[in-house]
């Protein structure tokens, strides 16, 4: 049987690992590491082998783009050799579609466990597709020459894999919806004023600064990394009295620990 590794890197996904550090890579630069439901299958795959060791994932497009977005074969009639065209799931049943949308978005997901802190270096194009893989990590490093835009309305599309959310968290409805409609670029300064990027730095610097992010990461205990995430993403929709008590007991099972109460 061949090894996943090798099948996941043939659907343009490369995964290694670095001790406690994953290192996820679309690696199809040639075509700008454009998406296509076999290398969304890819993507999942690579979330489901991690080993519990890993305590953060990087992902990074190799080339000069992150991702450029959807791969525009999905549009043809011919479609993905292998796969149904996107023409073929439009003529499908609802609940055939809604299930086929519903596969594609487990690749964005499992990136918000929170046993883990994943982070996107991006430079170049993220766009559609790329964009929202970057949206679904916790984090995101941009080099200088970063581009994110959101194509899908422009096309008579919407996004549907799962970047509404963490886009409105990060900017705002009203920004969200004026990126959304106009498909326009957010350049890397206005990704870092208005939150989409934790930080820009040169392109040259990209890596560095990622590996002493990570480095930070991981210099504290991992319980409560994983505590302190949870609780983040909670608060996202928690009323307060209900996030004061998820408070409260991440801090019991924290002092328990360290203590050795627990024992």
């Amino acid at each position: 049987m061949p090894d996943a590794h090798v099948l996941l890197e043939r659907d343009g996904v490369r995964v290694t690992l670095d001790g406690a550090v994953a290192h996820i890579t679309l690696c199809n630069p040639a075509k700008r590491n454009a998406q296509s439901p076999a290398l969304w299958r890819a993507l999942t795959e690579a979330g489901r082998i991690l080993p519990g060791s890993v305590r953060v994932a990087v992902l990074r497009g190799e080339g000069v783009s992150f991702s450029a977005g959807l791969d525009r074969r999905a549009f043809t009639p011919e479609g993905f050799e292998g796969e149904p065209s996107f023409l073929d799931l439009a003529r499908g049943t609802e609940q055939q579609l809604d299930a086929a949308i519903a596969g594609y978005q487990e690749a964005f997901t499992w990136w918000r466990r929170t046993d883990l802190v994943t982070v996107a270096a991006v430079q170049g194009h993220a766009i559609g597709a790329g964009f929202q893989l970057a949206l679904a990590c916790d984090m995101r490093v941009c080099a200088d020459d970063v581009q994110f835009a959101m194509r899908e309305t422009s096309l008579g599309l919407v996004p549907d894999l799962t970047g509404t959310k963490p886009l409105v968290e990060l900017v705002g409805y009203a920004r969200a919806l004026e990126i959304c409609v106009t498909g326009r670029f957010v350049r890397a300064d206005e990704a870092v004023r208005c939150g989409l990027a934790n930080v820009v730095v040169p392109a040259a610097e990209l890596d560095e600064t990622v590996a002493d992010l990570v480095a930070a990461v991981l210099s504290a205990p991992r319980d409560a990394v994983i505590e302190t995430k949870g609780l983040l993403r909670s608060a996202l929709e928690e009323p307060e009295a209900a996030q004061r008590a998820a408070e409260r007991a991440a801090q019991g099972r924290r002092l328990r620990d360290l203590m050795g109460a627990g024992d």
